[in-house]
């Protein structure tokens, strides 16, 4: 699930608005395959463009507007699509349309005690939000070592990497943990019925020069985006993500959404019910303790009877920044040490070396603002529609001698 009130797009986004695009797609890590000569290649600069306007279509301020747009097409910029501009009108919209998103919210601060503060996000845009959160808990790392942001009434807010590097950019570590609100779509192990959503952590931090640690993972086999991805690119997910409620593999990505599956833990492998399950559902438990149940937001297993089991309201989530210079000096120098030794580590195969989470978006990052980012057909499809309802104008064409 990741943008302050007074934000310009980051260097992620900015730029590669003159480049022409490469005569045939690249492929993006985890998207699913599209046939030849469908899609098309879009600048990272248009596509900020594209979802500032439709955010301010619907209602949010212009600076919450670009802040939201960029922390949305973070996802497309690093090679997670699943956590993109496809999530714009399947989810955003439709949350801002029905109320469940207040575009003008005011959050309101519970308590403030120095170093952490306790945050009512009153149902404000979590993509602008969650970024609000990790500047506050960089300001406050700045002058107490550490901060900490809880933040409860939140909504969903993309790729919760985008928000844990921004303390990266100040020479910080940043944490960001967030629940899914009282969304239940995976059970205990062991247990049948559904209790917590797929409950992301990330943690990031200073590595080499343009190429940060951006750990950015759901405690559960794959986040529902992967899931329904494969469902709408009518590919099959690999045993070991979805279970029915016998436990038994299911490889369909629809069953799923049909209810006729739920996801698997993180470590289960293909059974539901292996030991390596409870590494993945503690972990979820750990974020929703300090997610969740820290700040009072919605709790899963709480209320069952209540709501919506799908309805992800009154998200929790913890925003925390490190300054480690604050503790000692030559972090960074031994930053550069640790994972230089990663990266100089004997691969197995000599045509993939060794890299650590985050070096591949960053160089997906790269490879899209020289070259832009390939939108699927029916994406653009759907984007073209809600653009016109909207009453702005589309996405932008590419060049004459742009790519596909």
């Amino acid at each position: 699930m990741v943008a302050p009130e007074t934000q310009q797009p980051s260097a992620a986004v900015k730029g590669g608005a003159g480049a022409p695009a490469p005569p045939a797609p690249v492929p993006e890590p985890g998207a699913p395959p599209e046939p030849r000569g469908e899609g098309r290649r879009v600048f990272p600069a248009d596509l900020l463009a594209f979802a500032e306007r439709m955010f301010a279509a619907h209602g949010l301020p212009p600076e919450r507007a670009g802040a939201a747009a960029e922390a949305l097409c973070y996802g497309d910029l690093c090679g997670h699509p699943s956590h993109g501009l496809a999530n714009l009108t399947r989810i955003y919209l439709p949350a801002l349309a029905d109320g469940r998103v207040d575009p003008r919210a005011r959050p309101r601060t519970v308590a403030d005690n120095g170093a952490s503060l306790l945050v009512d996000a009153c149902r404000a845009p979590g993509l602008w939000q969650a970024g609000a959160a990790m500047d506050t808990a960089v300001q406050r790392a700045r002058e107490y070592g550490v901060g900490l942001v809880s933040v409860r009434g939140a909504t969903h807010f993309g790729c919760a990497g985008r928000h844990a590097a921004r303390a990266v950019e100040h020479g910080m570590i940043g944490v960001v943990a967030a629940n899914c609100g009282r969304q239940r779509i995976a059970p205990p192990p062991g247990g049948l019925a559904p209790m917590l959503g797929t409950n992301p952590l990330s943690v990031a931090a200073p590595a080499l020069p343009d190429r940060p640690f951006v750990l950015d993972m759901s405690t559960t086999a794959a986040p529902t985006g992967r899931v329904r991805e494969a469902a709408r690119a009518g590919s099959s997910v690999p045993a070991g993500w979805l279970a029915d409620s016998a436990g038994v593999p299911v490889t369909d990505p629809a069953a799923f959404d049909r209810g006729d599956a739920h996801l698997l833990w993180l470590g289960a492998g293909a059974s539901a019910r292996s030991g390596g399950a409870y590494k993945g559902f503690g972990l979820a438990l750990a974020v929703e303790v300090l997610a969740a149940l820290l700040p009072g937001a919605g709790l899963g297993p709480v209320g069952a009877d209540e709501v919506d089991d799908r309805r992800d309201d009154d998200i929790g989530f913890l925003a925390a920044a490190i300054a480690p210079d604050r503790l000692r000096e030559g972090f960074g120098v031994g930053a550069g040490e640790l994972f230089s030794a990663v990266l100089e580590g004997p691969p197995a195969d000599s045509g993939a070396p060794v890299r650590y989470p985050g070096w591949h978006e960053a160089e997906a990052a790269a490879r899209h603002r020289r070259d832009g980012v390939r939108l699927p057909s029916a994406l653009l499809r759907e984007l073209a529609e809600a653009a016109d309802a909207a009453g702005v104008a589309r996405v932008a064409a590419p060049p004459a001698n742009g790519g596909r």
